[in-house]
């Protein structure tokens, strides 16, 4: 039986003891495989372990009900199938992320590729950053792929790198994908893997299912056979190859080359170099650091930055970490370290959980006004940006809609939503390429997801550029980049046109390049001017996923051109200077459980009864839409159903123009705003998202009804048949499918000679 682990944050301790209480003997006692032997060793899956544990079945792990969970999130999941997991006992496969479920998953990939590219030589990356198991994890992983014959690159002595240089990694060297390890800004007991495919952009749902399905295999053989034997190769298998990414200093001399085409040319680098302040970068997690760090010095402007918790912990440095619930209950509790997550105290007002872990009242005191604080993440994809200002900046602030939090009598640090962020990025950088000759060179698109800002939209009919809508999620990014990339290469000659999620088809011009690509929760890529080669000819006209480091080069950069202007003066003029309406935005989560509640089973019974909530709240909107689209139901239908249900609540819907499903979610289109209510992919909450000309307007429409229970009203109930309402989602699903394979790029990959 395993110790009770200590470490130096009383906090943390108190999360060890509460794991530890609440973990059976029996979980304590399991010895299913021993990663620590460094040798050959295998495990032996029975057909006792798919059962429930039980005093007849004392083998039991009740893997079937894993497996289901499992399954159900493969289908929908947008940023890896994530949950939580026991961090003290990772071979408890009462929680969806345990060592067993990580073994049985990556053999099942592996056993997908070894059938799809027989007698080849078959290469993939594998990395983590810094949560709980996640070095357990990646051992596991590399040591399963080797004892199936695929070579897995992992960095020098294992240690961290982001997801993006995963990602980069798996096109540029072109590999047939990777596995990465994270829970990007989630909880610090939550963990998960993320799949690449050989673009090095996320899994999508087709792909996942058919490890899935492998998996259902294995279970099949296991129940008829009465056992499945797993091999783990040696810790030194010669497969685990460490040596490439030596040479390669872990990618970052590539990335710093792909930089240098784009954000990092020498107009921006000399603008950061010039500029006579320190940024400081807030490395949540610690794992940042050991990249960027090196991506900083390579491009000579690391002296312009100072750090904060630079350090590797998977606690967090108790960053959003609590003892007590948002109701006051003595309790551990996690905002996660989402930056930008809202919450409010008993007495109504609005405060920054996450932030004010930060200790910035102290931190910051020896800073100046105008200092910028960039917050990323453990995963080091998404970014958060923040400023220094002066106390007499609140009017101006709340006419712009930006947030902020006290930092001492005279100073406060403005708080940007990625909405409004961003909106300054890509407003800068298009700047930039204007002043450079290169704006005019090729025809500029966006790539959004719809829960993203009205502004966005606005700016790019101000400056003529053509904006595709997605679902959330980096992968629907990533999907349409590779739709726009096969119509460049099978009609060069060609406009490009391709259809956005709310059924417009958009033409985006000969020979396009992308602009910007990204999402309101904090991840951002820039395109490049020349298209992005991989070794052996591959092209992209951006990378898969969200780079901080590309957002922070490019960020310091705008930063610097502003000299003693506030980036909240910036945004008032890009709004004033692009006629944009559509100010405001918000996002309201709303979570059903203690995320953080360690006791498993109580766990389960309150993440099932959340699921259940979202999914009546979600159900309630989307049959509305799937109606709307089917002609089943008018739009005044739909304002009679709304008004009669939430007039009480100072809400009215005489304005609605439209009802649309948007792949995830349903979208609310009126004359003044848009509200998005979206049940998340991987969890028991809903998102309420807004955008418009008022914000007190769209943070009251946003949290009623994204906290409105679902209860069918009469109204409702005749409207809309008990058919259509019970089947919306199935409905859903297939519409969702269609947009995703219209135009698809299904290129088979072709493994090419390595020179490695």
């Amino acid at each position: 039986m395993s110790e009770l682990k200590h470490s130096n944050n009383e906090l943390e301790n108190e999360l060890f003891k509460s794991v530890y209480d609440k973990t059976p003997d029996y979980v304590k006692n399991l010895n299913l495989m021993d990663f620590s032997n460094k040798g050959e060793f295998t495990f032996t899956l029975k057909k006792e372990h798919l059962e429930p544990y039980s005093e007849n079945n004392p083998q039991g792990l009740n893997l079937k009900e894993w497996f289901a969970n499992y399954a159900k999130e493969a289908k929908v999941s947008t940023a890896g199938i994530r949950g939580p997991q026991n961090i003290l006992f990772p071979q408890d496969t009462r929680f969806p992320i345990n060592i067993v479920g990580i073994v049985l998953a990556t053999l099942a990939k592996a056993l997908v590729a070894k059938e799809k590219y027989q007698g080849k030589r078959i290469v993939k990356v594998a990395g983590c950053e810094v949560r709980y198991n996640s070095q357990l994890f990646l051992d596991a992983i590399a040591r399963i792929q080797t004892a199936n014959g695929i070579e897995t690159l992992v960095p020098y002595e294992r240690k961290t790198i982001p997801i993006w240089l995963a990602s980069f990694l798996a096109f540029k060297l072109d590999l047939l994908g990777g596995e990465y390890i994270t829970s990007s800004h989630g909880i610090s007991v939550k963990n998960a893997t993320k799949d690449l495919n050989c673009q090095g952009s996320q899994y999508l749902p087709e792909e996942s299912m058919e490890f899935v399905n492998k998996i259902q295999e294995i279970f099949d053989k296991t129940e008829k056979d009465g056992s499945y034997v797993i091999k783990i190769s040696a810790r030194d298998n010669p497969l685990i190859n460490q040596n490439v990414m030596k040479n390669l200093n872990d990618g970052v001399d590539l990335y710093v080359e792909y930089l240098k085409s784009g954000v990092a040319q020498d107009f921006n680098l000399d603008l950061i170099k010039n500029f006579n302040s320190k940024i400081i970068v807030e490395c949540v997690g610690g794992s940042a650091y050991r990249t960027l760090s090196r991506v900083l010095t390579k491009l000579g402007v690391a002296n312009k930055y100072d750090w904060f918790d630079k350090e590797e912990d998977s606690f967090f440095h108790g960053i959003g970490k609590y003892d007590h619930t948002p109701s006051g209950e003595k309790a551990f509790y996690d905002y996660s370290v989402d930056a930008t997550v809202v919450a409010k105290r008993p007495d109504g007002t609005k405060f920054f959980p996450v932030i004010e872990t930060m200790n910035y009242e102290k931190r910051l005191a020896k800073y100046p006004v105008g200092t910028v604080v960039l917050i990323t993440d453990p995963d080091h994809d998404r970014l958060t940006v923040t400023q220094i200002e002066n106390k007499d900046r609140i009017s101006e602030l709340a006419k712009l809609g930006v947030d902020y939090m006290k930092l001492d009598d005279n100073r406060i640090l403005t708080i940007f939503t990625a909405n409004q962020a961003f909106l300054m990025i890509f407003d800068f950088w298009a700047k930039q390429l204007k002043a450079k000759g290169l704006w005019h060179n090729n025809p500029r698109f966006m790539i959004k997801t719809t829960a993203s800002a009205l502004s966005w939209d606005e700016w790019c009919k101000n400056n003529g550029v053509k904006v595709i809508n997605v679902p959330v999620g980096f992968k629907e990014i990533a999907n349409i980049m590779k739709k726009v990339e096969l119509k460049l290469k099978k009609h060069p000659n060609d406009d490009v046109i391709l259809d956005d999620v709310f059924g417009n088809a958009v033409n985006l011009g000969k020979n396009p390049r992308l602009l910007f690509a990204g999402e309101e929760s904090g991840g951002m890529i820039i395109g490049s001017e020349d298209l992005i080669k991989s070794k052996s000819g591959r092209c992209a006209v951006a990378m898969r996923e969200k780079s901080a480091t590309e957002a922070i080069v490019v960020t310091s950069a705008l930063v610097a051109d502003l000299k003693d202007t506030m980036l909240s003066q910036n945004l008032a003029r890009v709004f004033r200077d692009n006629h944009i309406i559509g100010q405001f935005d918000t996002r309201v989560d709303i979570a059903y459980y203690n995320e953080s509640e360690p006791d498993i089973n109580k766990l389960k019974v309150e993440k099932a009864q959340g699921e259940q909530k979202r999914t009546k709240n979600d159900m309630f909107y989307l049959s509305m839409a799937i109606a709307y689209k089917t002609g089943k139901l008018t739009l005044d239908n739909i304002k009679q159903i709304l008004n009669d249900k939430f007039s009480s609540d100072g809400l009215t819907f005489d304005n609605l123009k439209s009802v649309k499903f948007v792949g995830d979610g349903t979208y609310f289109e009126f004359d003044d705003k848009y509200i998005e209510i979206r049940p998340s992919g991987t969890d028991a909450k809903t998102k309420a998202y807004g955008g418009g000309l008022k914000k007190d307007d769209i943070e009251k429409y946003a949290s009623v009804m994204g906290n409105y229970s679902g209860e069918r009203t009469s109204d409702h109930k005749q409207f809309i048949t008990d058919d259509l309402y019970n089947n919306c989602k199935d409905t859903a699903m297939n519409y969702y499918l269609a947009f995703v394979d219209k135009d698809a790029n299904n290129e088979p990959f072709g493994i090419p000679e390595y020179d490695f």
